[in-house]
């Protein structure tokens, strides 16, 4: 679980989060909507601990980030625009070597299992990451997060450059993810993503939540004249 109260973030004069109150349970899939600089990634690197809030509390797992920000980040996979791997050494060394980072130990069958969870084909598993797609990439980050069990996922515009068929197959995977409990907070421009595969939306405008929407109650029409008013 994901919580935010109060959260404050202030570069001087210049407020980049303003009083954010956000709760994401497990199972859920809230995407952040919102022009650059509305706040989104600033959400996200607070949650990570890589910057200290102004004011406010954040937890993970009912653990505070402010206090104990080395413990939360145990239950949480991080996956960025560009995910940063090491083309020398295949998917499966990579995912092994991040794995062992995380304090687990696998077997080859436990890696090539959940490469494959992540949707990577079986070919691409010895493949050097040197000649993989963005969305092959992609693919072994949200890999590591299962090996890692994470309990959240934390996205920063995920399937930005992606093709629309690895979009298609990236969204299917965070559903998954979903379904089996992981709490997940995806930042993105993607409009008809976040449609498809949120549960809940909340549209960011100059550092505030300005408002919240159950992704069932409504179409993508209406959701992008929304945004498009809000903005």
């Amino acid at each position: 679980m994901l919580i935010a109260e109060n959260l404050t973030k202030k570069y001087g004069d210049y407020v980049a989060l303003n009083k954010l109150n956000l709760t994401i349970k497990q199972g859920e899939i809230f995407a952040l909507l919102g022009q650059n600089g509305a706040g989104k990634t600033t959400t996200i690197n607070l949650f990570l601990g890589f910057i200290e809030p102004t004011g406010g509390e954040l937890k993970i797992n009912n653990i505070s980030v402010i206090e104990n920000a080395s413990k939360t980040k145990e239950y949480v996979a991080y996956i960025p625009e560009t995910v940063m791997l090491y083309p020398n050494l295949s998917g499966l060394e990579n995912l092994k070597f991040f794995s062992s980072l995380a304090g687990f130990k696998y077997s080859s069958g436990e890696l090539t299992y959940f490469l494959s969870k992540a949707g990577l084909q079986l070919k691409a598993h010895d493949q050097n990451l040197g000649g993989y797609s963005k969305g092959m990439r992609q693919k072994v980050g949200i890999a590591i997060a299962i090996a890692k069990r994470a309990k959240v996922l934390l996205l920063d515009e995920p399937t930005s450059g992606l093709d629309p068929k690895a979009s298609n197959e990236f969204s299917q995977i965070l559903k998954e993810l979903s379904a089996d409990g992981t709490a997940i907070l995806m930042a993105t421009h993607d409009i008809f993503r976040a449609r498809e595969v949120a549960t809940h939306i909340g549209i960011m405008k100059q550092g505030n939540l300005v408002t919240v929407i159950e992704a069932d109650k409504i179409s993508a029409n209406e959701l992008e004249n929304l945004y498009l008013q809000t903005v």
